[in-house]
Formats: structure tokens, C-alpha cells, sequence
């Protein structure tokens, strides 16, 4: 990296420039952050007590759930001091260890919510050797691939961004180093950068978004196969949460980062980075567990052994 830009500090504006809201913003987001880490860790808690949910779609979403907790710990901590401080800056080191783990976690969470997808359509498609196919080998190979696949998709960036120096106004106009923002302060042509963002963009997300839609292609037609109504009521309730994570999370970055530059307004950019940062790691464990029956099940049965647990403790 240029030696010009050891010592640089970055601003980072925040999610909003009204004083006023800083506190209020603080203990929002601050409360959601701590839901996300209760949810997820229940839901880890949950699967790995219960022998019932040893099975592969569960073990992907222990997968989903340690990213879920993860991913916003990269910018949420930050985003959170910066809300009380009037100094809101990070070093360029640390801004480069942001985005690195940013797009780690992200990039790992598209792969593995197409591993998801491919389970479905497995177990649906495919019920009567879902047992063969989808045994412990293939799903530790799966999730190690999503693994990989993030990591590699994070060095290439973080290599790449290694050419670039910085000269420019220090100023993000966000509330973590997101890719697009540190190119805009950057004094070197970020082309090659640009260009590695899209690339990696279409294969691992529009790829990744490709696979899960030909999956539930291919789920809905074998579900519309079912002679009764209560038989495809069951088979589309199995995939229903992973549809409505897939919606939030893609969604969000596709309108994000596949967008036209002269439509793209800094706010609206800021807002829609909040989706995928912070509420879908929020959404993703009220999903599976209002919407899972399993997942209800064996939350029940934890609180049950646990009141059993107290009485018998306050007896003796």
C-alpha cells in the first residue's frame, strides 16, 4: 500500500447527520443488535440440543445463524460509537479490515443461502434418496465451499484495494466502509476495483440468485405434482422461510449495488445497506422460529426441561 496513505483516517457520516437523533439512534440500534445475537445463538442453542434437527437443512441454518451474528458485528459496534462520539473516524487500516470481513460474511451468506435452496430442492424433489444425497460428507463439503468461496471473494477485494492511495477528502458518506463509498476517496483510478466488484457481484450474487430461482423452479413444479392440498401446504411451508430471507436479503443488495450511479442517493443508499446489515440478521430468527414448527417444538421443550430444572431446584 502507498506509504501516502499510513496515517490517513477515514469520517464516516453515520446513518444520519442529525444531531438530535444520534441518542435516539443509538439505543435502536443498540436493542436490535442485542436481539440479533440472543436470536441467533438461540437458534444455534436450540439445533444443537435438540437430536431431532440433526439433519442437513438445520445444520445449513446453524451455518446462516453464525454468519447472522458475524456479519453485523463487523459494523454494528462501530456504527454504535461513532452515534456518541463527535469525532466519527476510522483509520484506514481499520476501515480496510471492515470492508475485508464485510464482504467475507456477505459473500458467504449468498453461497449458503443457494446451498439452502439446493437442499430444498433435494428434499422435495428428490425425498426418497434426500438421505444418501444430503449426508453429513455433502453438507460439510457444501458449507466449506460458502466458506471458501467468501474468503476468497474478500482477499481478492482486499488485495485489489491495496494499489489504491487515498488524497481525496476523507469523507464516507456512510455508517461503515462500504466498497463503493472507499473508492469515492480514493486519488487512484479505481477501475480495475469497479470492475472486480462487478465481476464478482454477477458470479457470486446474480449466480448465486440464479441457482435458488431454478431450485424453487423446479421445487414448484414438482409441489404442484402433489394430488392434495394439505401435501403441497406442507411441502411450500418447509421453504417458505428460506423464500422471505432470500427476498430481504437479495433484495436489498441487488437495489444496493445493481443500480444506475445517477439514480443513487446517498440516504436512500444508507437506508437500504440497514436492510441487509442489520435487519435481515434480525429477521432471519423470528423467521425460522415463528414460522418453523420444529423450531417451536423444540423451543418448547427447552423451556419445559428448563422449568423442570428450577422446580426441582427450588424443592431441594
Amino acid at each position: 500500500m502507498a506509504n501516502n496513505t499510513i496515517e490517513i483516517n477515514f469520517i464516516l457520516l453515520g446513518i444520519s447527520g442529525m444531531a438530535e437523533l444520534q441518542l435516539v439512534l443509538y439505543f435502536i440500534f443498540l436493542l436490535l443488535y442485542m436481539v440479533i445475537i440472543f436470536g441467533n445463538l438461540l437458534i444455534l442453542g436450540l439445533i444443537g440440543l435438540d437430536a431431532r434437527l440433526h439433519t442437513a437443512m438445520y445444520f445449513f441454518l446453524c451455518h446462516l445463524s453464525v454468519l447472522d451474528v458475524c456479519s453485523p458485528t463487523v459494523t454494528v459496534p462501530k456504527m454504535l460509537g461513532n452515534l456518541l462520539l463527535e469525532r466519527k473516524t476510522i483509520s484506514i487500516h481499520g476501515c480496510i479490515i471492515q470492508f475485508s470481513f464485510f464482504i467475507f460474511f456477505a459473500s458467504s451468506e449468498c453461497l449458503l443461502l443457494s446451498a439452502m435452496a439446493y437442499d430444498r430442492y433435494v428434499a422435495i424433489c428428490h425425498p426418497l434418496r434426500y438421505a444418501a444425497i444430503m449426508n453429513v460428507s455433502q453438507c460439510a463439503q457444501l458449507a466449506a465451499v460458502c466458506w471458501a468461496g467468501g474468503f476468497l471473494n474478500s482477499l481478492m477485494h482486499t488485495l485489489a484495494t491495496g494499489r489504491l492511495s487515498f488524497c481525496r477528502p476523507r469523507t464516507i458518506h456512510h455508517f461503515f466502509c462500504d466498497v463503493p463509498q472507499v473508492f469515492t476517496v480514493s486519488c487512484t483510478d479505481p477501475f480495475i476495483n469497479v470492475l472486480l466488484v462487478l465481476v464478482s457481484g454477477i458470479i457470486m450474487g446474480l449466480g448465486s440468485f440464479v441457482v435458488i430461482i431454478f431450485s424453487y423452479v423446479y421445487i414448484s413444479s414438482a409441489v404442484l405434482k402433489i394430488g392434495t392440498s394439505t401435501g403441497r401446504s406442507k411441502a411450500f411451508s418447509t421453504c417458505s422461510s428460506h423464500v422471505t430471507v432470500v427476498t430481504f436479503y437479495f433484495g436489498a443488495m441487488f437495489l444496493t449495488y445493481f443500480r444506475p450511479a445517477s439514480i443513487y442517493a446517498m440516504t436512500e443508499g444508507r437506508l437500504l445497506s440497514v436492510i441487509y446489515t442489520v435487519i435481515t440478521p434480525l429477521v432471519n430468527p423470528l423467521i425460522y422460529t415463528l414460522r418453523n414448527q420444529e423450531i417451536r417444538g423444540a423451543l418448547k421443550n427447552a423451556l419445559r426441561t428448563w422449568t423442570t430444572i428450577v422446580q426441582q431446584r427450588s424443592v431441594l
